[in-house]
């Protein structure tokens, strides 16, 4: 785990990892609980966990676009990814898994 996250791509391929689970999560278990039985509050603290790692995915996708000389159509695929469901997991297949660091 440690080597992991010694690397921007180790660092980015984690938190792509969290900021789609904590979107499925959002989407699929927060959301409906706000909206159809109006439990709040599960709602606000995703919504919160989400906007940090969605903030840190576009910052490390920016640094990783430099640092691994990534095409720019690369890293707007990286971006578009993080809001799309299912997003981050495709794009960690297609791009982070084939860059070589």
């Amino acid at each position: 785990m440690k080597e992991l996250l010694s690397t921007t791509l180790g660092r980015l391929r984690a938190v792509a990892f969290m900021e789609g689970i904590s979107l499925l999560l959002l989407l699929m278990v927060t959301m409906p609980l706000k909206y159809l039985v109006q439990v709040e509050l599960p709602n606000e603290i995703v919504g919160m966990l989400h906007g940090f790692l969605f903030i840190g995915y576009v910052i490390l996708v920016i640094i990783a676009k430099f640092e691994y000389k990534w095409s720019w159509w690369s890293m707007l695929l990286a971006l578009a990814a993080s809001v799309v469901p299912f997003g981050t997991f495709v794009a960690d297949d297609m791009i982070f898994q084939k860059t070589t660091v």
